[in-house]
């Protein structure tokens, strides 16, 4: 799978030939500080002071090869994929083979970093459910108002909680209906593509 890039990301790269091989090194390491620790404008304005140019040069360039580097690693391209996908830049051969190390050596904990960022949803423990059918009021002698009640008990790090929802027996066959539609999109030839590719 190939790492497509926008031109603005093109853009962003397009500074690193213009320095040395040590420089490119150096930026990868605060690409790296930049995933651990947040953003940092003095390294930026540092770098920029013994390079001659601007700060933002030097954030955007930082920035492009953490994009390079988290969505590569993200999709867990291979080393062949990795180079093919960076052919597109034009860079030297001798560039190439240094974010191709970058990227090899900083794979395995870019993902760490990013599966701590992702966000710690909820999951499913249990389901308890009741009908009600309200048959007549005093202003009405027939009526039928039928209502389910859903509690759903969740796990979220650990601790459990419990979401009670209400709804009318239509809304709920038609959840059901959009449910087992998105169940037969991931048996599709495309959803399993991308989830294997996720992994």
């Amino acid at each position: 799978m190939l790492l497509v890039l926008s031109e603005e990301h093109k853009e962003h790269l397009g500074f690193l030939p213009q320095v040395e091989s040590s420089v490119v090194s150096e930026f990868g390491r605060i690409a790296m500080e930049f995933l651990r620790k947040g953003t940092n404008p003095k390294i930026y304005e540092g770098a920029a002071r013994k390079l001659s140019v601007s700060s933002e040069t030097i954030q955007h360039g930082v920035e492009g090869l953490t994009y390079l580097l988290t969505e590569s690693a993200k999709l867990m391209i291979s080393e062949i994929d990795f180079q093919d996908s960076i052919l597109v830049l034009g860079f030297p051969e001798e560039l190439n083979a240094l974010l191709l190390h970058l990227y090899l050596d900083n794979r395995k904990e870019i993902r760490s970093i990013l599966s701590e960022l992702a966000p710690k949803l909820p999951s499913y423990h249990n389901l308890e459910w009741r009908l009600d059918v309200q048959l007549a009021s005093r202003s009405l002698r027939q009526q039928i108002k039928p209502v389910v009640t859903l509690k759903l008990h969740l796990n979220q790090n650990g601790n459990q909680n419990t979401q009670i929802l209400q709804t009318d027996p239509a809304t709920l066959i038609h959840l059901i209906q959009q449910l087992e539609q998105a169940l037969g999109e991931m048996k599709t030839n495309h959803c399993r593509r991308i989830v294997r590719n996720i992994k």
